[in-house]
């Protein structure tokens, strides 16, 4: 499996692409030229896509990765990244596909893209290239909508250090907090086993121990969801959020960084 699959093809001529190997359906967030963010077409994309899988029976497990040197940079501060509603939408197809997705990481990931990481079942990133940051408080937002599937996950201690700092820490550390499932040297290797796995379980089985799994996760769904979108687009309509993302668009320290 590599970055960009030779047989890949377009969905729906939007930034993600697809490609069927043996039951296993991988999937591609391919907008390298905006760092993968999570622009509301990439998101559309993303859940026709997951709509997809869900309806073919000949898909067993799905594998979600990327193009370029970042899995995603989180929220597009370009304008085109939707609303809250729709990240959230996005964050609940993939908890609630009743197959398997696994998320392989060879690159950067920040805010929202942590989110996706969260909501996948299984992620396993590459130590030599993979960084992670819950940047959102470096431009004055917090990582709201993404706690629906990522607290229910973290250690506690972890979650409250890297929110509150917006420090980078890399894939053993990831590991270590729960982020991601497995950091490995060689991260197709360590997916080898597991997709043989998936391939070899029953389709109901898999569809049933997911909802076992995914139980406290959707309870989070059910009962923060309007409080954490409303938090979210409090935030990002705020004038400190509005000088933090255009310190950072124009590669320049915020006003209130000392």
């Amino acid at each position: 499996m590599t970055d960009a699959p030779q047989d890949t093809a377009p969905v729906d001529e939007a930034p993600v692409l697809s490609a069927d190997e043996r039951g296993v359906r991988t999937l591609t967030l391919d907008a390298p030229e905006r760092r993968n963010a999570l622009s509301l077409p990439l998101m559309t994309a993303l859940r026709d896509a997951l709509d997809r899988a869900a309806d073919d029976d000949a898909v067993r497990a799905v594998v979600l990765t990327h193009t370029g040197n970042t899995f995603s940079a989180g929220a597009d501060l370009s304008g085109r990244g939707g609303t809250p509603h729709d990240l959230v939408a996005l964050l609940r197809a993939l908890v609630e596909l009743p197959k398997p997705v696994v998320a392989r990481v060879t690159g950067h990931v920040r805010g929202g893209g942590l989110g996706l990481l969260g909501a996948c079942d299984l992620s396993f990133a590459a130590n030599a290239t993979s960084s992670f940051a819950f940047s959102e408080v470096r431009v004055g937002v917090a990582p709201a909508v993404i706690s629906l599937p990522l607290l229910p996950r973290l250690d506690p201690r972890a979650a409250t250090r890297y929110y509150l700092t917006g420090e980078r820490f890399d894939a053993a550390e990831a590991a270590r907090i729960g982020l991601i499932t497995e950091a490995a040297e060689d991260v197709d290797a360590a997916l080898a086993p597991v997709l043989t796995a998936l391939r070899r379980s029953s389709p109901q089985g898999l569809a049933a121990a997911k909802r076992l799994v995914t139980a406290e996760v959707l309870r989070a769904f059910d009962r923060d969801t309007d409080n954490l979108a409303s938090m979210s687009a409090r935030l990002f309509g705020s004038a400190e959020a509005r000088e933090g993302m255009t310190a950072f668009l124009e590669r320049r320290e915020p006003t209130w960084a000392q």
